[in-house]
């Protein structure tokens, strides 16, 4: 693979000032010499320019000028890629910048696959596999602490702090494999029992980076929090509130929401995604109760649950049921409309917090987000911990690692075969190893670079 020279438009599709277009590999400069005339008498070729300097000419085909540009020659390995690479910047437009890949495609390159840029810049060392979706994460950050997260991991801190792990293992390991070569030896009292604290340091380890998965996703991928609530409780009303605009339409009328609406907010620093549903009730219409089923599937896949109730209205049998229904769910009871004469009066206390807010004139708004902040983020957000929180495949590959620790740890207190102990260990070790990439399989690779976008 590393032996082609791929190119990609690099910049999102879609209308804009500029598209810049990525050309890396072996033949780079030579594809770029094929399409690319510079403009002006001391213009020279990409493949004759010296290494990070910029160039204005035109792209050109079967000797006709396609599109006005600058190109930017990298030679390695100074690059994102460890690979000679051009970066071509053209007017942004769909036609423009496809015109100017598919010239490019006609020079000798093949289209890149998604991600497969970081992909190389991986299998080159230029990154290890933890920094190598960190990329991914910072492209798609929602909020800022998301992007801090996301840049302190392409820096390389969570890949030091499980480098630091491997290594620590990888010592204990060779010690164990050293008795193994003279069998006559066993190990001395002493040494079992410093072996077994370190291997307990490094479980302990383990588990204080197990411990971040949960932050660390909800950062990376969101929080989805469902809206419901019987019909006009003002679930469309709260989710504007949220979102700071209007998004959802209002009405009196009972069924005006029809379908799910999901949207984005940035609350105390989290992404969340609020999904507005339809009221929950019996509807003879067809297509709202397509809208109820969805909202019964959208209350399955939420993390949190925000139950809307009328605060101006007695409680009904209909709230009773739900509030039964999700008392073993993470929710909150949201009573809106206290701006209104007060008749709601739930009938049992609940664990749940309840907040009380007004989406017409937006009080309650502000304790409601931090409500929810204190629902799934314990304690506060400290920005020393964003370098290492893991991901849901780091988090996979740390538990298949500290059961393998477990194991060994166990051998060596029972006084049990050595071989034993040493095989577990080594797994442990291995599954370490897939954090950073030092352990990895094709289809491995291909998981995590096939969710990268084209061009990337």
């Amino acid at each position: 693979m590393l032996e082609d020279t791929i190119a990609a438009i690099a910049t999102p599709l879609g209308e804009g000032g500029l598209a810049v277009l990525r050309i890396s590999g072996p033949r780079a400069l030579e594809v770029a010499d094929r399409c690319f005339v510079p403009a002006g008498k001391i213009g020279v070729k990409p493949s004759a320019a010296p290494t990070h300097t910029l160039h204005y000419g035109h792209i050109e085909r079967d000797g006709l000028a396609i599109e006005e540009v600058l190109l930017a020659v990298l030679r390695a390995p100074r690059t994102f890629t460890r690979e000679d690479t051009v970066e071509i910047s053209c007017h942004g437009g769909l036609l423009a910048a496809k015109a100017v890949l598919d010239t490019v495609l006609a020079s000798g390159a093949r289209l890149a696959h998604p991600g497969e840029f970081t992909k190389r810049a991986f299998l080159n060392g230029r990154l290890d596999l933890a920094q190598a979706e960190a990329v991914a994460d910072v492209i798609h950050a929602r909020t800022e602490l998301a992007l801090a997260a996301a840049q302190e991991q392409l820096a390389g801190k969570l890949s030091t702090r499980v480098g630091q792990l491997r290594d620590e293992l990888m010592h204990i390991l060779a010690h164990l494999e050293a008795h193994l070569d003279f069998p006559d030896e066993d190990i001395a009292p002493d040494t079992r029992a410093q072996l077994i604290q370190r291997l307990d340091r490094g479980r302990a380890f383990i588990d204080e980076l197990l411990r971040t998965a949960g932050e660390g996703q909800i950062l990376r991928r969101g929080l989805r929090a469902a809206i419901v609530g019987r019909p006009n409780t003002g679930k469309s009303s709260l989710l504007n509130q949220l979102l700071g605009h209007e998004r959802a339409i209002v009405s009196p009328l009972p069924g005006t929401t029809r379908d799910t609406i999901e949207e984005t907010a940035n609350i105390r620093g989290l992404p969340v995604v609020f999904i507005d549903t339809a009221g929950l009730r019996e509807s003879q219409d067809l297509i709202e109760r397509e809208g109820i089923r969805r909202s019964h599937e959208a209350l399955a896949r939420a993390e949190l649950i925000l139950h809307v109730l009328d605060a101006s209205a007695w409680l009904t049998d209909q709230d009773g049921a739900y509030l039964h229904e999700l008392a073993g769910r993470k929710h909150i009871l949201v009573c809106n409309k206290v701006d209104l004469p007060r008749k709601l009066v739930l009938s049992a206390p609940t664990a749940a917090p309840v907040i009380e807010v007004s989406c017409l004139t937006g009080q309650g708004i502000e304790a409601l987000k931090d409500a929810i902040k204190r629902q799934v983020w314990t304690g506060e957000i400290r920005l020393d911990a964003l370098p290492v929180m893991i991901n849901a495949r780091h988090q996979a590959a740390l538990q298949r690692a500290r059961s393998a620790t477990q194991q060994t740890l166990e051998s060596l207190r029972a006084d049990r075969s050595l071989e034993l102990a040493a095989m577990d260990l080594r797994i442990a070790v291995n599954c370490v190893g897939e954090i950073v990439g030092k352990t990895t399989t094709e289809d491995l690779l291909d998981s995590i670079f096939s969710q990268f976008c084209l061009g990337k």
